[in-house]
């Protein structure tokens, strides 16, 4: 069973209190929140100290750091993308495991895995092919595509309109999924009961690109469900 995150945010609350807080009494605010989002004039975002649709894969990693693992990843018979995994990432007082993708052209993906050599299997059953040594500066070259944010803590619709706001648009695509769309932000937030929820940003002006699948996944209104989030 998930845990839930409004019990998360109380802990964290009274952990901020105690941990920000300056001997003046000023308390030091808490940076990093999945919901301190910047919608930019340009058309792209701000969030986690990352600006898609401007900073490259590099400059992402000297941002959040090395301790991550660069790579094209490729379910079934697709093309792949090219992937920048942090297996442990802290988005202000909250933890989890964070994902960059970087755009790529098809050509450029496939002879990254050319040169790869052998693929190592995910438990998801995708292939991921290491970059190699002479590859990682056209890697890091890449720009930074999308963001995504899958928290160890679980999520409810509450929650989500307590730090998001009201969704512009929901997607139900089974009994156990709901996406909550927020194009402005270039958000979409899957909460899922079964499995870990997940938030997905880009920047807005490429919001189509998250929405579109979605639709076409959406369930029939005679086959949805009210969703029971545990």
């Amino acid at each position: 069973m998930k845990i839930a995150l409004s019990l998360l945010l109380i802990v964290a609350a009274l952990f901020t209190a105690a941990v920000f807080l300056r001997p003046s009494g000023e308390p030091h605010p808490v940076q990093g929140l999945p919901w301190q989002v910047e919608p930019l004039n340009d058309g792209s975002v701000r969030v986690f100290g990352l600006t898609l649709g401007r900073d490259t894969l590099g400059e992402a990693r000297d941002t959040l750091g090395t301790d991550m693992e660069l790579a094209v990843v490729v379910n079934g018979e697709e093309t792949g993308s090219l992937e920048m995994f942090y297996p442990r990432f802290n988005a202000g007082v909250l933890s989890g495991k964070l994902v960059l993708a970087g755009s790529l052209d098809d050509a450029t993906l496939l002879q990254l895995r050319e040169r790869s050599g052998a693929p190592r299997y995910m438990d998801s059953g995708a292939r991921k092919y290491h970059l190699q040594t002479d590859d990682l500066p056209l890697g890091y070259r890449a720009p930074l595509q999308s963001v995504t944010f899958i928290p160890a803590a679980s999520i409810d619709e509450d929650i989500a309109l307590k730090r998001f706001g009201p969704a512009e648009e929901t997607l139900r695509i089974n009994d156990e999924t709901l996406h909550l769309l927020y194009p402005r932000f270039g958000l979409d937030l899957m909460i899922n009961r079964q499995h870990r929820d997940v938030l997905q940003y880009v920047a807005p002006r490429d919001f189509d690109r998250l929405r579109a699948p979605l639709l076409e996944q959406q369930a029939p209104p005679a086959t949805q469900a009210p969703l029971q989030v545990q």
